[in-house]
């Protein structure tokens, strides 16, 4: 093989190398971006649900500010 031939077989491991590289970190992009859809909308109903039981304890109508009788 002459010199030429050999860099370009180097070439092509490289370019190889690099499509797999990039064809992993696309999956793996695509898995974050899935993951932080979920996570997104987990947060939009924790907000829900705490909205909704700030809502009950707002209308709750607990005892008076007095102290318990044994005081």
């Amino acid at each position: 093989m002459s010199d030429g031939d050999t860099r370009l077989v180097e070439l092509e491991g490289q370019i190889a190398f690099l499509e797999d590289t990039v064809n992993s970190l696309n999956s793996a992009l695509g898995a974050q971006q899935q993951q932080i859809l979920e996570l997104g909308d987990q947060m939009r109903l924790l907000h829900q649900q705490l909205k909704e039981q700030g809502a009950r304890l707002d209308t709750f109508d607990g005892p008076d500010d007095q102290p318990p009788p044994h005081y």
